[in-house]
């Protein structure tokens, strides 16, 4: 393979979950400007129609539509407007993700948990059935699912959020035995602390965040352009032996 193949997409369709903001929408932005044509997606569609014209703006390839990850039907609806267009992926990230609650398990109402474990992961499943269906009639393709540190180690008050991405885990690794037969490859990348909107609660608290900071031998929060390049490189050709695996970018919080 010749150096500048290992990460060149051109051809290649990628859609990307919960792209509208934060580590989705740094991967989308990647992807494109490897030569992937990127479908951002996330719940509203105007934030993902800002994604991809700025991917276009800068000479990149994106198409907008809109989907909750949370809801079957509007899965279904993604990949039949997919379908409709040509579009069906090469390429999936796995990212939209939901948190609701925060606090002791022992006081989690069902609807906050319900509303957790239907995103975050019977989400990634059925987004990975769909994609992975349509990739084993094309001859292959690459998926990565956004996991976290959570995922290893529980952390206080996200105890259910980080349930599902324990969960995230082992659908990956499950996924990538049974795919790998048509060519599919399905990693999972595990990030730490960064600067998102979602986990803007704890970035915003100094009481909350300086314990957290102690805890990263790298002594900071990430970007989320730090953490969109391993997904890159899960998707390309670079990783065409990787699969199965489960990458940590968390400044060293794990080790």
């Amino acid at each position: 393979m010749k150096p500048e193949s290992l990460f060149d997409l051109a051809g290649k369709t990628a859609l990307v979950t919960g792209a509208s903001r934060g580590i989705g929408a740094a991967t989308a932005k990647l992807l494109a400007a490897h030569g992937a044509h990127v479908i951002v997606s996330s719940r509203k569609a105007e934030a993902c129609e800002d994604v991809a014209a700025a991917i276009r703006a800068a000479g990149g390839a994106a198409d907008a539509l809109a989907a909750h990850i949370g809801e079957r039907e509007s899965i279904d609806a993604l990949f039949a407007a997919l379908a409709a267009r040509g579009w069906l992926p090469d390429i999936l990230v796995n990212n939209a993700a939901t948190n609701p609650y925060f606090g002791p398990m022992l006081d989690m109402d069902l609807a906050a948990f319900d509303k957790t474990v239907a995103v975050n992961l019977r989400g990634y499943f059925h987004v990975t059935q769909q994609a992975a269906r349509a990739m084993r009639e094309r001859g292959g393709g690459a998926i990565v699912n956004v996991a976290s540190v959570n995922g290893r180690r529980a952390a206080a008050g996200q105890g259910v959020y980080s349930m599902t991405k324990a969960g995230i885990l082992s659908l990956t690794e499950g996924f990538a035995k049974e795919l790998a037969p048509f060519g599919i490859r399905v990693n999972a990348v595990l990030p730490g602390l960064t600067d998102t909107k979602f986990a803007g609660a704890l970035i915003q608290n100094p009481e909350m965040l300086r314990p957290l900071l102690r805890m990263i031998p790298l002594g900071r929060v990430a970007r989320p352009e730090e953490i969109a390049p391993a997904i890159l490189f899960l998707c390309a050709p670079a990783a065409s032996y990787v699969t199965g695996a489960s990458f940590v970018v968390d400044g060293g919080f794990l080790a």
